[in-house]
């Protein structure tokens, strides 16, 4: 070994300290039995002092915290299985049918058959469309939410909407009195006529869903001088079937003696969502779940349905003849039907095609929904915006005021009311909605020429 080395090394031994001494070279007063393992022994046990220097420093010191917290921070595989037993499936409730507009006045209007709760909601002084609820709901779980879409918010700034309640289906409602006969379908619909007298409207736009399209189609054939337009969802035009009738029965009784019971609970989500509504809604049908448990009045809803189940057929005809169309025997007003894919009436909604005047009815039928107001709000309320403006509701520029000489709106003719939709969009600020009158005119809208136009 070169005296250098060896040389520091023993200057190590000067200092006291014999770390390389006992590792390096031999020492005599040792005896040749000492192992080599004691010798290592000894090294460590003088470098642990150093070790304890070293922990001291705070630098270092900072990293071994910071492993050992990212060390115990880390999930295990027993973690992981305690963690996901804890997990538990909630159903958050996006919203809730209840009186939340404080710009709709409810009004009490009596009529001949009992009172009815009617909701006004817009300028009285505007055209009216009055609603009509189905089975189940009323005016506030069946259109609260639809005509505060945003689209609809917009087109209604120029109309005034009805919301009309059948008889003990209003919010809060009080059980009607045993000796109560309710109103057949037809007695339900001449009610509305108290209705109309009431608020003193001359016509109105009717907008009905199930059991209230097919209460407003009655009414339209009765009056018809009382409906400019209907827009029908899921109407039925014919009796019920023997299936239908036992169903409601069943449904009736179990109201009457039960309550709202799981097997009602059952056919309401049928008969308005259709089937497999939880898989792409699930929050929407635990919304209407809690709503029919809790809000609805059963005894109330058991003489609503019985009605209903008692329908007798429209008893309308489409007659292509023109001689024999002037007999009335289908809708004379115009008419859009509109039906979900999903919905359980897509075929009594052909059925009702199949019955109308295709001069001035259309069908519409809806993807990817069973319950159209709540599931596809966007698309019917475009398509009831191109059925007003298809019967006259049309655009007015503001560029051509009205004087006192001059009529508020001239009548049209097709080619120029086709002609008019297409006018330049520049043209489309500050717009109003007048009714035409047309007589002996026909638009049928198939698509949207001006999807652009805003239209309040």
């Amino acid at each position: 070994m070169p005296a250098g080395i060896g040389a520091s090394y023993r200057s190590l031994g000067d200092l006291g300290e014999d770390v390389y001494k006992s590792t390096t070279i031999v020492d005599q007063t040792q005896t040749t039995g000492q192992s080599v393992l004691e010798s290592v022994k000894k090294a460590f046990s003088f470098a642990s002092p150093k070790v304890e220097l070293r922990k001291k420093d705070p630098l270092i010191e900072d990293r071994r915290e910071s492993v050992s917290i990212v060390s115990s921070t880390m999930p295990s595989d027993s973690m992981d299985d305690i963690e996901l037993k804890n997990i538990q499936l909630q159903f958050p409730a996006l919203r809730y049918l209840s009186r939340d507009d404080s710009s709709v006045r409810e009004e009490r209007v009596e009529t001949d058959k009992g009172s009815l709760m009617v909701a006004v909601q817009g300028n009285r002084a505007k055209p009216a469309i009055l609603t009509y609820h189905d089975l189940g709901l009323n005016y506030i779980s069946s259109f609260q939410a639809f005509f505060n879409y945003i689209d609809m918010r917009v087109l209604l700034e120029n109309f005034c909407v009805y919301h009309v309640n059948a008889p003990g289906q209003e919010e809060g409602a009080s059980t009607l009195p045993e000796d109560y006969i309710y109103p057949s379908m037809d007695e339900l619909a001449e009610q509305l006529l108290f209705v109309l007298g009431h608020f003193g409207l001359k016509s109105v736009i009717g907008f009905g869903v199930g059991a209230g399209a097919n209460i407003l189609a009655r009414f339209a054939l009765t009056h018809p001088e009382k409906v400019n337009a209907l827009c029908l969802i899921n109407c039925v035009s014919t009796q019920s079937g023997w299936i239908e009738w036992a169903y409601q029965k069943m449904n009736v009784r179990h109201l009457r003696s039960q309550g709202m019971t799981q097997g009602v609970l059952d056919y309401l989500m049928w008969h308005h969502f259709g089937r497999g509504t939880e898989e792409r809604n699930h929050d929407l049908v635990q919304v209407y779940k809690n709503y029919f448990e809790r809000h609805v009045n059963p005894t109330n809803l058991a003489l609503f349905i019985d009605s209903y189940v008692r329908r007798t057929d429209l008893n309308i005809t489409r007659e292509l003849d023109p001689i024999r169309k002037k007999e009335g025997l289908t809708l004379g007003v115009p008419v859009i039907n509109i039906t979900g894919a999903l919905s359980p009436h897509v075929d009594d909604t052909v059925t009702l095609n199949g019955r109308l005047d295709p001069t001035n009815s259309s069908w519409m039928k809806i993807s990817d929904c069973g319950m159209v107001l709540e599931e596809q709000p966007g698309k019917v309320s475009e398509a009831f915006r191109l059925f007003l403006q298809g019967e006259g509701y049309v655009v007015k520029s503001s560029r051509k005021p009205v004087t006192p000489t001059t009529p508020e709106v001239a009548p049209l003719s097709p080619l120029k009311m086709a002609d008019y939709r297409l006018a330049s969009l520049e043209e489309l600020n500050h717009v109003c909605i007048k009714k035409i009158d047309r007589p002996n005119a026909t638009i049928h809208i198939t698509e949207n020429p001006i999807s652009e136009a805003v239209v309040c």
